[in-house]
Formats: C-alpha cells, sequence, structure tokens
C-alpha cells in the first residue's frame, strides 16, 4: 500500500472543480477467516484504472491483507482525515462480503467486512455508519461510496433525484457538500456475474467512459451514474438485482465528468415541443456566442445540441455552416452542412447564401452563382448577396456584363460599397 503525501493547503477556489481527487479501492479475495471470492481484486483493479482515467491523482489500493480491520481502521479514522483537502473529491469502491445486522432501534444497519474479519460478527467490521462518521471527518466535499456487493442499511437523507432535472448549474453541485452510496444490491441479493466478472462493476466502468451521460451533455454526475446502473443491471440480471443508490449527507452531486458550463442543462425535453424549443434556446444561445465574440467551437457545440433535439431545426444548420466556412475555415465540413440547410430552412434565403459562400470557397463557381440567383429569387432586396454575385461575376467568372447588371441592381437594393460604382463608371475597369 502507498499512502500519498500531505496535500498542500486548499485556499480559495480550484481552476477547476476539484483541487485533488482520491480513488480508495479495497478489495478481497483470499479472506483470512470468512469465505474465500474469486474476481474482487481484478475488479477493483480495473475500477482503479477507470479512476485514473478520469484524471485522479491519488489512487490508495488496498487487496487482501492490507483490508485488514486494523489498517482499513486507521485509513479512514486517521490517515485521510489529515490529507484530504476541503475542495477534493474522493471515491471509496468496495469489493468483498458484506452484510447487515441491527442498530439498537432496531433498524438495519449495512457492514463491509475486512480481510481478518467474520462475515457474520460484527466485531471486526466497517459499518456504514462508521462510513457516514469518516466522511465527516474528512473535509473533502464530495464523496461516494461505491460498494460491489448485495447490501443495504443506511440512515439517508431522502431519496436523490436521479436526472440533472431543477439543477441550475454546475456550480451548484461543485459548491453543495456531497456523501453519496451506491451498492450492486439490496441485502441479500446476489452479485449477478455475465462470463465470471460482476454486472455491477462492469456497469459502473462503462457508465464511467461516458455511457451513463445519457443526455450527452458532457457531463457525468453521480446520480446519473446510478441511474444508469440501476437500469442497466435490473435489466441484464433478469430482475434478480437491484443496485441501491442514496444521498447520506448533503445535497450535492459528485461530478466524475467535467463538461463545458454552456452544455449543463436544467432538464431533458421530453415532448416534441420541448424538444422544439430546446433546440430554439441553444441556437440563440449558440448566435449570443459569436456576438460577444467566445470561441467558435462553443457556438458549434451548442448548435449540435439543437440539433440533437431536433434534426429539422434548418436555421441552426445555416448558422453552423457559416461558422465551420468563415470562422473555422473548413469548408469541407461546411458543405454537407449547407445543403442540410437548404433541405431543411428551404423558405431561408440564408440558406441559399451560405450554400453559396461554401461552393464559391470549394471553387464551384457555377453551382455558387445559382444558389446566390436563387437566394435573390426569394429575396430581391437581399444587398449581400447582390454585392458577393457581383463581386463572382467580376473576379471570378470574369463576365463584365453579368458584373455591371449585378452591381445596379447592389447599388438599387441600397448598396454604398464604392466599388459597384467605381466598376460601372469605368468601362473595362475592375473595381478599386
Amino acid at each position: 500500500m502507498v499512502v500519498p503525501t500531505a496535500s498542500r493547503a486548499q485556499v480559495g477556489r480550484p481552476d477547476g472543480l476539484y483541487y485533488k481527487s482520491w480513488g480508495i479501492v479495497i478489495a478481497v479475495d483470499d479472506y483470512l477467516v470468512a469465505p474465500k471470492l474469486q474476481g474482487s481484486i481484478a475488479e477493483a483493479k480495473a475500477v482503479a484504472d477507470a479512476l485514473r482515467k478520469l484524471g485522479f491523482e491519488e489512487i490508495v489500493e488496498l487487496y487482501d491483507k492490507d483490508a485488514s480491520f486494523r489498517r482499513l481502521n486507521g485509513i479512514l479514522t486517521d490517515v485521510l482525515p489529515r490529507k484530504v483537502g476541503r475542495q477534493d473529491r474522493l471515491v471509496l469502491f468496495f469489493s468483498g462480503h458484506a452484510g447487515a445486522t441491527k442498530d439498537r432501534d432496531g433498524k438495519e444497519l449495512g457492514y463491509l467486512v475486512p480481510w481478518d474479519a467474520q462475515r457474520d460478527n460484527v466485531n471486526k467490521v466497517v459499518t456504514f455508519d462508521q462510513l457516514k462518521e469518516f466522511a465527516k471527518r474528512v473535509s473533502s466535499k464530495h464523496n461516494v461510496f461505491v460498494i460491489n456487493a448485495g447490501v443495504s442499511g443506511w440512515d439517508a437523507t431522502p431519496p436523490q433525484q436521479l436526472s440533472l432535472e431543477g439543477r441550475l448549474a454546475p456550480e451548484e453541485e461543485t459548491d453543495r457538500r456531497a456523501v453519496q452510496i451506491l451498492t450492486a444490491g439490496a441485502t441479500g441479493e446476489a452479485v449477478t456475474s455475465r462470463e465470471g466478472r460482476s454486472l455491477f462493476v462492469l456497469s459502473v466502468i462503462n457508465g464511467l467512459t461516458g455511457e451513463a451521460d445519457e443526455n450527452k451533455n458532457g457531463w457525468l454526475l453521480a446520480s446519473e451514474l446510478a441511474g444508469y446502473v440501476k437500469r442497466v443491471v435490473e435489466t441484464d440480471s433478469g430482475g434478480r438485482q437491484h443496485p441501491q443508490f442514496a444521498r447520506l449527507d448533503g445535497d450535492g452531486d459528485v461530478i466524475f465528468i467535467e463538461g463545458k458550463k454552456h452544455q449543463y442543462k436544467v432538464r431533458l425535453p421530453k415532448t416534441d415541443a420541448e424538444r422544439t424549443a430546446a433546440a430554439k434556446e441553444e441556437y440563440e444561445e449558440a448566435f449570443t456566442l459569436l456576438q460577444r465574440q467566445r470561441p467558435a467551437q462553443e457556438a458549434v457545440d451548442l448548435l449540435d445540441r439543437a440539433l440533437g433535439h431536433n434534426p429539422a431545426y434548418g436555421d441552426a444548420y445555416v448558422l453552423k455552416s457559416y461558422i465551420l466556412l468563415e470562422h473555422l475555415q473548413n469548408p469541407d465540413a461546411a458543405l454537407p452542412v449547407a445543403e442540410q440547410a437548404v433541405k431543411h430552412a428551404a423558405q431561408n434565403p440564408d440558406s441559399y447564401f451560405t450554400l453559396g459562400l461554401v461552393q464559391q470557397r470549394k471553387g464551384r463557381l457555377a453551382d455558387a452563382e445559382q444558389s446566390f440567383l436563387q437566394a435573390l429569387r426569394m429575396n430581391p432586396a437581399y444587398v449581400d448577396v447582390h454585392l458577393t454575385l457581383a463581386d463572382l461575376y467580376a473576379f471570378e467568372l470574369k463576365d463584365r456584363a453579368k458584373a455591371v447588371d449585378a452591381y445596379k441592381k447592389y447599388l438599387e437594393a441600397g448598396g454604398t460599397d464604392p466599388r459597384a460604382k467605381s466598376y460601372i463608371e469605368q468601362p473595362g475597369a475592375e473595381p478599386k
């Protein structure tokens, strides 16, 4: 076992969500007195690897003899409370025997069985009350216990919602304290395996790769992971195993994957009307980002979310194709998007104007001419299209007669660029 050095004092807010992330991974196969198990350590190591991939800097792994009652007690009551900072997150994973007893009031009390404890003797076990007390002693604001065993029995606050509904911003979840627990099943339920691997652990690991982010907003919260794990395990076990999730303290949420702030949304739209409204909201926010000169890719991300809500939202295709062309300088990517804009926003002259700009950039000048002409059929007073078409004739197609005519129409539509008048008044000369 490697115990990390003491963390530096944490003053103020971290640049990201946390100063440091801790993974405490405990597993026992070769029990001293309790029945031996197979595969617990291998699964725990897979979880440790998954946490490393998520950027957890401090991983403490305790296997077999290292997971004795004395060692666990020292880690939970002394080492971690001294070393974990108040702006940290902590995930404790346990795979091994577990059970439940009754407390003095007759309530069920779950517990974990260390390497040197008996399965049905509570003298040397780690109870859920002790885990909750540990969470009070350790200063990390976000904590979650993930238990690969069929066990429940804890004193919890009311059940936590399993979605982002009602939440307004990631900062709310970051600032609020959270102590959560997720177990493989209810007390006494067997942990179902597939090809020798726990369905629960498989679903946890898959969920941590991003599969549990089912609304695809880039954020993965513990409550989302729990909802995903419950659904997958209950389905794959044929209803024989029911993972349990609860909030033991606080009203925040552990964040496993930090997405972009502008993608964190209050709730998933469910009806067609809600999806249309959500798409419009994403579109308008993307437009606002451009006006504020924020990174163009952020606007593209929002437009992709809009199209995820409503794949036929033509204006989103128009704006996305324009951004890809003019801001990200990627006409190859812009072309198919512009073609979708014409398909889904056929009554919007901007669709044809943008498509023409993309075609022009790609050297498809005849196609660009036809797209600009179509935009003008829809809006004969579209000044920018008149000027762009006139420049196409003058500079690229080298058709002076058409250029003169196009510049005249540009001036008639209210255009004021002096190049147009200069080109018309100087036969054979190009505008200066």
